[in-house]
């Protein structure tokens, strides 16, 4: 049997998952946006899970909106709150997912001016870069737009902070918390924040279906155009066999959050004092000791001709791991995480990411695998 730590990529079906969506496919069939019977039905089950996510968050209904995922929702932030709402400035961070660095890259042709905070070692943004920086009222209307957990390195920003100093001097908020969302307890009525992102395949839902919240008094225009679904947020006929499944994991993942993180938590301290008995050299990326999603473990393997295709071999012993996100797995340019951070490029880093399914027992494989790759920490022998 593999072994799969990758659910920062993307996470398997729950089976009540799987039963959720099963049913709605045979049971939802009309076209929610038909006025018959068959119609209601199918318009009823959107609003159901329309209501779940926005009970989780605190929200509104009227504040939550599906979308394919949270590529897309963060495009439809940043893009949005340009048009829409006159920003004419983003400061965001180097290490962002490539969907906000590209929709960054994008409106920047259009004449908006993007300001990069400075991270550390550890991928901690400079809180006092970015109040000096939103003291400045003269760079016009703004967007702080920061990820909630670090995709790769698992870093967390401090949102409240971020809520306080955006509230204090005006300017808009977006968190990309594609990684956190169901992992971590977000209440959008006590953290001010004007936009934040859902994707349901990473707490254990279907792939190609997510949500964006819009703070109510946000005020965009559709990005997708065509009929009035989604409120008039995004035309096109939704996806309810996707928000059916995404309603069902996202409920799931929130009730059980604290009994699933105790879990995670000791698996990830249990395979960290693992590495550092066995192995020599091992590091840990990102706030791994201090604020950091729980879920990830970015480790850092010392130079040397056996960890070169570490992450193959991994592979080949049927481990499933990654080297970074998993959405820059062809592009042939090293993390940019990694590089924004200042880490060491000849050492060689694997991500590890966990969910409740993961257990002590394949912890213990993958650490008797790993002996079988690379070389393990030579043991002082003590005199009698």
């Amino acid at each position: 049997m593999r072994i799969y730590l990758d659910n920062a990529a993307t996470t398997p079906l729950r089976p009540e998952v799987i039963e959720a969506m099963t049913r709605s496919m045979k049971e939802h069939f009309g076209n929610p946006s038909s006025i018959h019977a068959d119609g209601r039905t199918v318009r009823a089950a959107i609003e159901e899970a329309r209501k779940t996510v926005a009970k989780h968050l605190n929200a509104s209904i009227g504040e939550i909106f599906f979308t394919s995922g949270g590529t897309e929702s963060n495009n439809m932030a940043i893009k949005c709150s340009v048009r829409d709402l006159g920003v004419r400035r983003i400061i965001s961070s180097p290490i962002e997912h490539h969907c906000v660095l590209h929709s960054l890259e994008s409106v920047e042709k259009q004449g908006v001016t993007i300001e990069m905070l400075r991270v550390d070692e550890r991928g901690r943004v400079d809180y006092d870069q970015l109040e000096t920086l939103l003291q400045d009222t003269g760079a016009g209307k703004t967007l702080v737009s920061l990820m909630h957990a670090n995709n790769e390195i698992g870093t967390l920003s401090d949102m409240e902070r971020i809520s306080q100093l955006c509230h204090t001097y005006g300017a808009f908020y977006h968190s990309d918390t594609v990684q956190t969302m169901g992992h971590f307890p977000i209440d959008v009525s006590k953290t001010k924040i004007h936009f934040i992102s859902g994707g349901a395949h990473k707490f254990h839902g279907p792939k190609g279906c997510g949500f964006i919240y819009i703070n109510g008094d946000t005020k965009l225009k559709p990005m997708i155009d065509g009929g009035s679904q989604e409120r008039n947020m995004r035309g096109g006929t939704e996806n309810i066999y996707g928000i059916t499944g995404l309603a069902k994991a996202f409920d799931l993942a929130c009730e059980n959050m604290e009994t699933y993180r105790s879990h995670i938590e000791d698996l990830r301290s249990y395979f960290m004092e693992q590495l550092r008995e066995n192995f020599e050299g091992i590091e840990f990326n990102g706030d791994y000791d201090g604020s950091y999603l729980y879920t990830v473990l970015s480790v850092s393997f010392p130079p040397s001709p056996k960890s070169d295709l570490l992450l193959l071999q991994l592979d080949i012993a049927g481990i499933s791991a990654s080297g970074g996100s998993a959405c820059s797995s062809g592009a042939e340019a090293g993390s940019h995480v990694l590089s924004g951070t200042g880490s060491d490029p000849d050492r060689k880093t694997i991500r590890f990411s966990f969910s409740h399914y993961n257990t002590k027992e394949e912890i213990d494989q993958v650490i008797d695998k790993l002996k079988n790759i690379i070389e393990v920490k030579k043991m002082a022998v003590v005199a009698d």
